[in-house]
This record gives C-alpha cells, structure tokens and sequence, in this order.
C-alpha cells in the first residue's frame, strides 16, 4: 500500500459526536482500505489516492448532521510501498524507542 491519509470527519453539534463518527467509520468497511481509528482522526491505507477520496467522501456523507466538519490529510508516495506502520516504525528506529509517550 502506498497512500496513508488522515480522516477527520464530524458533525458540528452540540453533546457527544460518536454516534455519528461510528457511522463515517462504518462506512470505510465498504471500501479497499485498511483504517486505525485514533481519539483525534483515522489513518487509512489504500493502494492510491482515487481509493481515499471514494472512502473518504462515503465517510463524510455518511454522518447525518446539518453540518459536518471532514479534513483529510494524504501522504501519496508513488515512487515506493510504504505502509503507515512502516512510517511508525522508521521514527521508532531513529529513536531508538517506542514512539509512545506514556508519562502520565
């Protein structure tokens, strides 16, 4: 896989949003992609770009609210295959560590 994109999709309403971010993560089930959902956004895999946007416009679409607020971030190395765990995993070698801050 060689695009690795960041999805943040949510209604502008007032109270808790997710129920409505369930049915945008839900709706990735029904594309090519591999996702991770995260406290701030999903990371999605796709082998292009066109496979995010199709994933990320059902996404958008699929939360039901008057307003909705969707940002998308892409990374589209095409020139190599580099997975979003690869990326993670480079950062964690430089470090020579987790990448992981769990001093709380």
């Amino acid at each position: 896989m060689t695009t690795v994109a960041l999805l943040s999709v949510a209604p502008v309403i007032e109270g808790s949003m997710a129920a409505e971010v369930a049915k945008a993560v839900e709706s990735l089930e029904h594309h090519d992609v591999r996702y991770e959902t995260t406290p701030m956004g999903t990371i999605i895999e796709a082998d292009d770009a066109e496979t995010i946007f199709a994933a990320a416009g059902a996404a958008h679409a699929a939360v039901d609210a008057s307003r909705v607020s969707t940002f998308l971030k892409i990374d589209d190395k095409r020139d190599a295959s580099s997975s979003a765990e690869d990326k993670v995993d480079s950062v964690e070698e430089h470090l020579g560590r987790s990448a992981r801050g769990d001093n709380r």
